[in-house]
């Protein structure tokens, strides 16, 4: 692992557990064994650092739920849907430490002063809510889901189970002892179209 590497995966660690307000470039330099010279070398700043790591989990996100659409099959989109929301579930928690990252607070009140900041946290939904309407769209053509609107349907599903990642995220609740309640809602919000 490069030494540029290293201080995107101690940092994203650090983000998730401290906050970024509550970070300090000298943990991660202990962390890493990075001299801060060398952090500063590779990331202009915190911010910049911080940002490096979002670009990161959209990569990620967008890789991992494009090799499930390409290794899954679906009879219908609604079957789909399903498997976009049960696929959303399980990777928030195999990525819990960015995940936990990007429900903490601190990187929203980041976002009302960076523009990039906003921006990334805006990618990462998008490209999330994407693939829940790309699920949407296909069961309007097949006839498995009605004649809904399909951005703000995409939307809404992403919000009710983004909302119960977060509160298993942060330990709150088990998001498994949801899943056949959360699967008949989406079916519903899905076939109560036109």
């Amino acid at each position: 692992m490069s030494k540029k590497e290293a201080i995107l995966s101690a940092a994203t660690v650090l983000f998730s557990t401290k906050g970024f307000k509550d970070a300090g470039m000298s943990e991660i330099s202990k962390m890493t064994g990075a001299a801060e010279g060398t952090i500063f070398y590779h990331f202009k700043s915190k911010e910049d650092l911080f940002i490096s790591i979002l670009q990161r989990l959209k990569e990620d996100i967008v890789r991992e739920f494009e090799q499930y659409l390409q290794e899954a099959e679906f009879a219908t989109g609604l079957e789909m849907l399903e498997g976009v929301v049960s696929f959303h579930l399980s990777l928030s928690g195999q990525m819990d430490d960015r995940f936990l990252l990007l429900h903490r607070h601190d990187a929203y009140e980041l976002a009302r002063v960076n523009a990039v900041c906003k921006e990334q946290l805006e990618a990462i939904y998008e490209c999330v809510i994407d693939v829940y309407e790309r699920a949407v769209a296909r069961g309007q053509e097949d006839g498995s889901i009605d004649g809904v609107p399909a951005r703000k349907t995409a939307m809404i599903l992403f919000s009710m189970v983004d909302g119960l990642a977060r509160l298993n995220t942060y330990e709150l609740y088990d998001a498994g002892s949801l899943y056949h309640e959360l699967i008949e809602v989406c079916r519903r919000i899905a076939k109560s179209g036109s």
